[in-house]
């Protein structure tokens, strides 16, 4: 018997949450982008909100979420040279989703955290 990963009810076709999945699924970044919904921020200040998370990391995740066009990144002719991340509309999209996370989380509070 084959079981189906997909409902009908959710998807409207095969692969919708899979794709969503491939840009968004990796650790941290949805907490970029909920870190991101209160408007834009320079690394330093990310690496700052969000904790433990490595540069090399941060850095990773960001590179990837300018390229699939979640987040821009504006840098400035300034001195010394200052570099900001904010959301597209593509990432505004997302904002409903990490409240219904949100939302989710409050109702089934985790005893644990996530791993430093």
């Amino acid at each position: 018997m084959k079981i189906s990963t997909t409902s009908p009810k959710i998807e409207p076709h095969t692969g919708c949450v899979a794709s969503a999945l491939t840009i968004l699924g990796n650790k941290w970044t949805a907490l970029i982008l909920l870190d991101l919904s209160d408007g834009p921020k320079r690394f330093c200040k990310l690496e700052d909100d969000l904790g433990n998370i490595s540069p090399r990391t941060l850095s990773k995740r960001l590179e990837d979420l300018v390229a699939h066009q979640i987040i821009s990144k504006q840098s400035f002719a300034e001195v010394p040279p200052r570099v900001e991340y904010a959301l597209t509309p593509k990432g505004n999209d997302f904002i409903p989703v990490l409240k219904q996370m949100a939302a989710w989380g409050t109702k089934y509070p985790s005893n644990s955290r996530l791993a430093d």
